[in-house]
């Protein structure tokens, strides 16, 4: 999923996102183009780490 449709579907995701992607994140425009997944890809970290924490806000 994209990072712009997480935050969108559950503004609680913003914590998570922060978290591992840094403050920056929110006026980067690959926000509203890369998902998580590739997010997490250019952060050196395992997607599966913060979809696990994105999906227990549900």
């Amino acid at each position: 999923m994209v990072i712009g449709d997480v935050l969108k579907a559950n503004p609680a995701a913003i914590k998570v996102i922060q978290k591992y992607f840094g403050q920056g994140c929110f006026t980067c425009p690959g926000m509203n183009m890369e998902s998580v997944s590739f997010g997490a890809m250019m952060h050196n970290i395992d997607p599966e780490i913060i979809v696990k924490e994105l999906n227990e806000l549900e």
